[in-house]
Formats: structure tokens, sequence, C-alpha cells
């Protein structure tokens, strides 16, 4: 090849050229499905039906001749759609940070410059230059290789290296070379560097038709979605029903048509609840900013609700239990058991790494170099040859070359069954290296053997095993536990959620590190085994099982499964792509962001951006805290509705003129959605969040007894607004000071729901010194604007209000406060019922 040849990968493209292939493909990068623009978040908001009753009102009152009316109805419009499109926004804004982390950046030649671009705007026909420990950003050809070894276990689920070689033009034809020659997507360069043209992108690659291939594992619309679909629609159609009956019995009845609408579409305003699923998007938003505080990129925020369910995690070894720092602590040779830092165990390390890339990016190599105390253990010596992993010889053979006339050095290491063939052993030397094996295995160690031998001057074999290799010893590195993952595993038993880990490592050392981490005890399951059982003998062993030990990714699916069968709400990390079928099924898949596969983070719920068995837990704890929340936040929406759909219903039970117009109703929807969003959501966790059982993946999230007692505090406010309704109509004050004091009343009692939502368990007092920013500033600020509104006379004229002496406003306020304080006392009587019957005698 001459020097210009060798200098014209180096030219690349034009950007003329890759902005023309950009446009005609598209971006490197997968599909990307859910994505909704700012226009159609904007209509979908527009469709719902709250805004079209407050369109609805507005054009009355502008027929009514009513235009100061219908502007504040307008502006209270416009106000509840801005809120929603915000919280909307913000939701697609989330998932577009987690689009940025999982585009990394490539360094590429254009216009025979080299330059570093983010790897979704790679094209067909780009040059990219590959070093060790890239990630591979594309399909692609070598054009050109040095000392090239790829890990492909993320797409082929084999954890060999595979050798590469560069394929000149003229080669290709050759049967074989293609294969070799090409690097995909998604694998990582260990070893080695050189210069790739860039053949397919995105969708087109190997991990992309994978990626195409998972959408056959449709998810199922999460279940709290379709429980408040559900309750929107029941609660919509009876609103309806009710309010074309005010509009019958005004228009038929009293000749009132204009006044009936008003009455039905206040009626319609104060009955549907609007509310749930703004609630539900601001929860999962926020629940999703949480979640990523603490490290935890939220792939889709409805997923947030199964969190709190989880009874099942099944964890990953090598880099979430543990650091995935390898680093050699003992060693054996002769029946003797070496230290860290003794001079034979360094000797075994510096063999070790002679066996090992110059500057290696596997962590397991560098242990080897970091041990052998050289920067450069080659000690002058140049690598003649090297003889790779294969499938049938798990050990790696470097021929080092002397001076001119010396033997060669040749250094080997791999497993230890692996040595024992290449060295030969047989008998009592075979049986105690493998019994020192299994003993290293057994404190959490992964165990290497250690061979060497001399070359004489001349041809080499074709093989490692033409060698005369003598076995050295044993190396056995230490990957530690991440320091928060036994208080991890310990937080998950106190919480009622099993620990099972999945790995492919040796099993006798799997068990080493799940006892290490305080895994709960039980059987362990081989991959092997798992292969020989049926569907129904894997559901009986499955709840026992608390380790599966070399696993092969495909398996993980077939576990997921049987844990789902079972009964279990599963969370499942991994990081390769044949895990990503396993991620997409569990109800809560995690991958990780920082050596994760694209298609495992495009196939998970969750991605951790600092990989780690601590970050799943937290987003657990988080989790629940969204759960009990929402509970809250939903049990106040039903009790508030209560006294605004009675105040609504009462002209057409009574006769008398309407109390509440669209006006009100829509200024209290203004209280309530920050109330029943921002302040519920800000709630801090319940002390023992951690300290109970999951929630039964079937509970509601409105209970039997939890919509009862909403209920029946909505029932309990009701009552308060209509005796102070009707004390200012005995008092003779007229009907815009009846209206102004049970407005107040109104107000107050939902100030009271709100506390009384918020204790939930504890009582009043409880809810009150329970910390939450927002509670007191929007209580201030409610209370400010509704004196505002009763003591200026503009707003009082727009509100249809009259001016109020103190006594009947302190009989409005304390008839509003009455009913939180009354179940206040019925709690404290209940707890000293509770406390004098479990005493004795």
């Amino acid at each position: 090849m001459t020097a210009g040849a060798a200098d014209a990968p180096r030219i690349g493209l034009t950007s003329a050229q890759a902005a023309e292939r950009l446009r005609i493909d598209g971006p490197n990068a997968l599909p990307e499905p859910d994505r909704r623009s700012f226009r159609r978040i904007l209509f979908d908001t527009l469709r719902e039906p709250m805004f079209a009753l407050l369109l609805g009102a507005g054009l009355i009152y502008l027929v009514l001749g009513e235009p100061a009316d219908a502007i504040l109805l307008l502006a209270f419009a416009s106000l509840s759609v801005s809120i929603a499109v915000v919280q909307e926004v913000r939701s697609e804004k989330v998932l577009e940070r987690l689009r940025d982390l999982s585009s990394p950046f490539a360094a590429v030649y254009r216009d025979g410059i080299r330059v570093r671009i983010p790897a979704r705007e790679l094209v067909r026909g780009d040059v990219v230059v590959l070093g060790e420990g890239d990630r591979i950003p594309a399909d692609a050809v070598l054009l050109e290789a040095r000392d090239i070894q790829t890990d492909e276990s993320l797409l082929t689920g084999e954890a060999t290296p595979v050798d590469k070689i560069a394929a000149p033009a003229a080669a290709l034809v050759r049967a074989g070379a293609e294969h070799s020659a090409s690097v995909y997507a998604g694998s990582l360069l260990v070893r080695g560097d050189g210069l790739g043209r860039v053949e397919a992108i995105g969708a087109h690659t190997e991990i992309g038709r994978i990626g195409a291939a998972l959408n056959a594992i449709a998810p199922e619309s999460p279940r709290l979605v379709r429980e408040v679909r559900r309750l929107v629609r029941t609660v919509g159609a009876a609103a309806l029903l009710l309010c074309a009956t005010v509009v019958l019995v005004f228009g038929i009845g009293r000749g009132l048509w204009l006044e009936g609408l008003l009455g039905g579409i206040a009626l319609g305003m104060a009955m549907i609840p609007e509310e749930f699923p703004l609630v539900l998007t601001v929860f999962t938003v926020m629940g999703a900013w949480r979640i990523s505080r603490a490290g935890v990129l939220t792939r889709r925020a409805t997923a947030i609700e199964a969190l709190g369910a989880a009874t099942v995690l099944c964890a990953d070894k090598t880099g979430t239990l543990t650091q995935n720092r390898m680093t050699i602590t003992e060693g054996w040779r002769d029946g003797v058991a070496l230290h860290a830092g003794e001079a034979e165990l360094t000797g075994l390390a510096r063999l070790g790494a002679l066996a090992s890339a110059a500057n290696p990016f596997d962590p397991m190599e560098r242990a080897f170099h970091e041990a052998a105390g050289d920067p450069a253990p080659s000690g002058g010596l140049r690598l003649e040859k090297a003889f790779g992993l294969r499938p049938d010889l798990l050990a790696v053979t470097h021929v080092w070359a002397a001076a001119k006339g010396a033997p060669r050095l040749v250094a080997a290491k791999g497993a230890p069954e692996a040595l024992a063939e290449l060295c030969r052993l047989k008998g009592a030397p075979r049986q105690a290296m493998l019994d020192a094996t299994e003993a290293m295995a057994r404190r959490g160690m992964r165990v290497l053997a250690i061979a060497d031998a001399e070359a004489p001057p001349g041809d080499l074999p074709a093989s490692p095993r033409g060698f005369d290799l003598r076995f050295r010893g044993l190396v056995g590195l230490a990957d530690p536990l991440r320091p928060d993952a036994g208080e991890a595993v310990r937080e998950c038993r106190q919480a009622g959620i099993k620990v099972v880990m999945v790995t492919g490592d040796y099993p006798t050392t799997a068990q080493a590190i799940a006892q290490q981490a305080g895994l709960e005890p039980g059987d362990m399951l081989t991959g092997q085994e798992l292969a020989t059982l049926t569907d129904e003998a894997l559901a009986r062993r499955i709840g026992s099982v608390r380790v599966f030990a070399r696993i092969l990714p495909e398996q993980k699916l077939r576990i997921v499964r049987a844990l789902q069968n079972a009964g279990e709400v599963v969370a499942m990390s991994g990081d390769g792509v044949n895990d990503a079928p396993a991620l997409r099924a569990a109800d809560i898949g995690v991958a990780m962001g920082a050596r994760g596969a694209d298609v495992a983070r495009e196939a998970a719920s969750l991605v951790l951006l600092q990989d780690g068995f601590g970050s799943i837990v937290h987003a657990i704890r988080l989790g629940r805290r969204i759960f009990d929340n929402l509970q809250k936040a939903m049990a106040f929406i039903l009790a508030v509705h209560v006294p605004i759909g009675g105040l609504a219903l009462f002209p057409l039970v009574t006769g008398s003129a309407l109390i509440l117009s669209p006006v009100h109703i829509a200024f209290l929807e203004m209280f309530i959605d920050p109330v029943c969003s921002v302040l519920f959501e800000a709630e801090p966790e319940a002390a023992a969040v951690m300290k109970r059982p999951p929630r039964p993946a079937s509970e509601r999230l409105i209970s039997p007894r939890r919509l009862a007692a909403s209920l029946g505090r909505g029932v309990a406010a009701l009552a308060a607004v209509l005796i102070a309704y009707f004390i200012a109509v005995e008092r003779g004050l007229g009907l815009d000071a009846a209206r102004t004091a049970s407005f107040i009343t109104l107000v107050t009692a939902n100030i009271g729901l709100v506390v009384a939502s918020r204790a939930d368990r504890g009582g009043l007092f409880a809810s009150l010194r329970r910390p939450n920013r927002w509670f007191w500033p929007l209580t201030v600020g409610i209370v400010a604007v509704l004196a505002g509104l009763v003591a200026m006379p503009l707003t009082r004229t727009l509100f249809r209000f009259a001016a109020l002496d103190l006594g009947t406003i302190a009989v409005a306020v304390g008839l509003g406060a009455a009913p939180t304080v009354l179940g206040e006392a019925v709690y404290r009587t209940r707890v000293l019922l509770a406390a004098l019957l479990r005493t004795p005698g």
C-alpha cells in the first residue's frame, strides 16, 4: 500500500456529503417512540372537558351581557391550560435528557480533519476513529486495525473477545473476511486501535434490528393510568347526566334556559375530577425529577407506579452489587497460599500482565498491571505473537521476543481448567490445583491460572498447545462489594423485597458474594440446570432460588416470566443487548447507564447514571413515597368535590337561586390544582416507608376504606357550608351575603381537608408538625386572596359577594374548621379506646 493510499481513509467525507446523507438517512439512533411535540401537547390539553366547560360558561356570560364574568372565566381557562401544558412539557424534557445521555460522541474524519461529533450525526461512509475502551458507535468495516479485539457479549452473549483484522477492499471477497473485519454498534474495543468505515447506522445496525424486535413485547398500559381513566369516565358520565337534568329542570320547570345552562356547567365543573390526570402527570414528572437526583433517570415516567409494589429485585453481581474494580488479593503455588505484596504473588502478576494488553481497558487486565508494580512489565521485550481467547480454550498466550538468538518468553493466563490442559496437569497436582481454585472461589475470588514457557528460535506453533507450558500458580482477583450494597440489601429485606442475584459467574464465587452482600439464604440454580427444567419445574423452584449463576443473557427473560407467573412484581437490572427483552418484560427494567448498551437503555424503565445497587433501592424508596402521596392527593380530590358538587346541586333540590356559579368553581379549581399536585407531591416520606411489605400489585389507588373516609370528610364539609348559608339567610343578610359566608366556610373547610388528608395516620398535630415547604405558603396565600376577594368592591362585584361583619366572618371560619376539629376528636377517641382495650384488667 502506498503512502497516499494509506492516508486516504483520513480524508473521510466532506461536510456537505455528511449533511446530505444525514438528511436522507436520518440520525444514527434507535427509533424514539412516544415523542410529543409542543403542538400535540397543547392540542391534547385543549381537548380536556374542563376547558370546554369553562369556554361554554364564558360564552353564556357574554350572551347574558356579563363580559367581566366571561373574561374572568377565560383567564381561568388559560391558566388551567398553561399549568397542564407546562407539566407535560417538563415530562418530555425528562425523556429528552435521557436521549442526550444515550447518545455518545465519536471521532471522525471530515474534510480531512479529525473532529469529534455526537454519535447521532454519524452517517454511512464516515471514517470513524476507534481506540481501546471505545464503544463502537455504528456497524463498520475496519480499514486499519492494530491488534484489535472486541467484546461482542452485549450483542452475542459470548464473553470471549473476538480478534479483528483490517479488510482492504481487495480482500473483502475472501470467505470469512467480511465477518472478521466487521465491528458492530454497541460492542466494546477491549484492545488495540484503528479506523473503520461506517456501513450501517441506527435501526439498520445489528443492535437496531434487535431493538426493533423488542416491539413484539408490548408493555401493557400502566394500571394507574387505566384506573384513573376508568374513574374519570365513570364520574364524568354521571356528571353529564346530572348536568342535563339541571338544564331541563331550570329550562322546562322555570323557563330559565341560560341560567339552567350555567347551573349545569357549574355542576359539571364541580363534579368532573379533571384533577386526576393532572395530578398523575405532575407526580410522575416530579417523581422522575426526584429519582434523577438520586442518579436514576426515568425512561418511562408512568412506570414509577410499579416501584412501590416491587417484590423481587433481580440484580447483576458485577458492577451492581460489586464495584467492577478488580484487584489481586491472594494467590496459590505448590500448596502454599500467597498474599498481596509477597514477591511470589508479584511474580505471578507480572506473568499475567505479560499475557495482557500493553494499555488494558478491562478491569481484570488492569489489576495484573497494578499488582506487577511495573508500568512496563515487558521490560524491553517485543510482542511477537498473541493467541487470544477461544471458546474451546479459555486462555490468552503471548510470545515475547528477547535478544537475538535468546529463547523467547511465553506467558499464559486463563481459566484453571484450560491451563491445566495446556500444562498437561494430571492426577494429584491437577486435583490440588482444582481444590485450591474452589477454595478461593468460595471466598468470592475470580480465579485465573498462570503459566510460562521458553520458545527456541524458529517457527512458532500454530496453537498454544504446541508450547511446553509450566504451571506457575493461581491468582485470585477480588471485585469488592460496593460500600452501600450490604445496607441496601438489608433495607430490601426489611421492606419485604426479595433480592435475587443473576450472574454469569462461577457458582461458588456467586454464592460467596451473595453471602457477603447479606442476601437471604436460599437455593442456587445454574444456567445449565435452568436449561433442563420445564416451565412447570421452574415454577416450583423459582420461589426458593436466591442465586442464579452461569446464566446466559437470553435466560434472563425466562427468569422474569417465571417470577411474574408466580405473582411477583419484578425489577430486573441489566446492561447488554441480550438483556433487553428481559428488561422490557420486567415490571421495572433497570439499565446500567455507565456501561450499558443503548438497546438496553431503550428497553428499560429506569437508567442508572451511576451503576450500583443502592441507586435501585433508593428509587424503590422514592417510588413508595410517590404512591403514598398520590393516594393522599386523590383522597383530597374526592373529598373536596363533595361540598362543591353539593352546593351546585343545592338549587336543583331546593328551587333556590344558584349559590356557586362557574366563576366561583373556576376560582376553587385554581386553589385545588396546586394543592393536590404541588403540595401533596412535596410531602416527606413516612418514617416506616421501607419497613413495611410491598403493597399488593392489585391494590387500588383509592381503596374502599380511603374512599369512605374521603367521602365522609367531604359530607362533613358540605354540612358546615350549608349551615353557614342557612344562618346567613335566617339572619336576613341577603343572597350575596349568604353566598359570601358559605364561600368563606367552603375555603376554610378545604384547608381543613388538606390537613386531614396529609395526616392520614397520626392525627391533626402530626400533620401540622410534618415539614412541607408548600403547606404554609399556599395556606397563607389562599387566605390572603380570599380576604382580598371579600374586601375589595371590584372583586365583590365580580364574584357577587357582599361585605360581612367580623362576627359573621368568625362564624363562617369556625364552621369551616369544625369538621377537621371533630375528625381529630374522633381519631383521639379511637386511639384512647384501642389503648384501653389492649390494657389488661
